[in-house]
């Protein structure tokens, strides 16, 4: 490896406006200071909410119950016949 051609590879810390802090290795001079980190994020922490726009998201929920409510129909018919030409 050639001398002198990487950059500097030091422990930083990470502050959270959350109040979390946390330390890494960054080429980044001094302290980071993040407004969201992962301990306070909706998406990490799970109270991420669906926002549903004009009921899209019901409306969805509702097709495809149709839709696997006609599956099972359609496979429950076919067990009863199966069993009625077992039966002959």
């Amino acid at each position: 490896m050639k001398e002198k051609i990487h950059p500097v590879y030091n422990e930083v810390r990470v502050m959270c406006a959350c109040g979390n802090n946390f330390a890494t290795r960054s080429t980044h001079k001094g302290d980071i200071h993040l407004e969201i980190c992962s301990n306070c994020h909706p998406f990490f922490t799970g109270k991420q909410k669906l926002l549903d726009t004009a009921g899209r998201v019901e409306r969805f929920r509702r097709k495809y119950a149709k839709s696997d409510a006609m599956k099972t129909d359609a496979a429950a018919k076919a067990t009863a016949k199966e069993a009625a030409g077992a039966k002959k």
